[in-house]
């Protein structure tokens, strides 16, 4: 099988019920590295016996993940997909990427916007999703920087931006309803703290920039009143939730769960 012509590193933390999935989606790659937290079971076995380099970092946030993995890694092509273990290929991605790695004006770009596909038990929910909700995978490296924005990452803001028009899956049911709860816990401390240090700039509202714009709202919705309840009311009647069926309702309302965890942390960090 020849080369597809850009390398792929995936983050792990304990994902050898993921990872096989994973790298079967990308089974074309011929430089697969992991960038592993420190796992206790069998996920660097796995990426091994599937050819991967694997290298080991303590966890402390995404953005510095895989900011090392641009600047420690020697990896085999000039651009790298970033994948992490619940999500997966499709063949128009594989096929986009490296069309884009090959194109002319890929010298001209630090990276490409990709827009994950949100897979909620078994079924695609873009209208829950805000789909297409574009995210930084696709970067050149070692020059392309990532920036820490609440519990993600986003791309440093001089860096020239291409977009992809196919996209990843993402399976966000894949540990099931008790793991996604714990980890939105995780993820609203970091979001309430990116609250209160990335204060809005109204201006931005405005933007011609639909992206732009969309990382505005989301900073001024975090201080309206009944956060939880609105935001179940914007996702499933504002945004069409309901036409993802009965799993656009169970995602609706765990979401609306994790706007009350975020509440819970912001008032922790005003009374702290």
């Amino acid at each position: 099988m020849p080369a597809c012509g850009f390398s792929v590193v995936i983050l792990t933390l304990n994902e050898e019920r993921n990872l096989p999935k994973c790298l079967q989606s990308i089974t074309g790659c011929d430089d697969l590295v992991l960038i592993d937290s420190g796992s206790a079971d069998a996920t660097a076995e796995i990426a091994r016996a599937a050819g991967a380099r694997v290298f080991v970092r303590p966890f402390d946030n995404f953005a510095n993940q895989r900011n090392f993995a641009q600047t420690e890694v020697a990896f085999r092509h000039p651009w790298v997909f970033h994948l992490d273990a619940d999500e997966t290929f499709t063949p128009e991605l594989m096929a986009a990427c490296a069309a884009a790695a090959s194109a002319p004006e890929a010298a001209q770009l630090d990276g490409c916007y990709v827009a994950p596909r949100m897979i909620f038990q078994g079924r695609w929910i873009p209208h829950c999703t805000d789909y297409p909700a574009w995210q930084a995978r696709f970067v050149r490296a070692p020059q392309f920087r990532f920036v820490e924005v609440g519990h993600g990452q986003r791309e440093a803001p001089d860096m020239r931006m291409g977009r992809l028009q196919s996209g990843y899956e993402h399976d966000l049911s894949a540990g099931g309803e008790a793991e996604w709860l714990a980890k939105h816990r995780r993820y609203a401390q970091a979001e309430a703290r990116s609250h209160r240090e990335e204060p809005l700039q109204v201006s931005e509202l405005f933007s011609s920039a639909a992206l732009t714009r969309r990382r505005a709202l989301k900073r001024a919705v975090a201080h309206i009143p009944f956060r939880p309840t609105a935001r179940f009311i914007y996702q499933y009647f504002i945004r069409r939730g309901f036409l993802d069926g009965r799993a656009g309702l169970k995602y609706c309302r765990l979401i609306a769960r994790y706007e009350g965890f975020i509440a819970e942390e912001r008032k922790k960090l005003r009374h702290g």
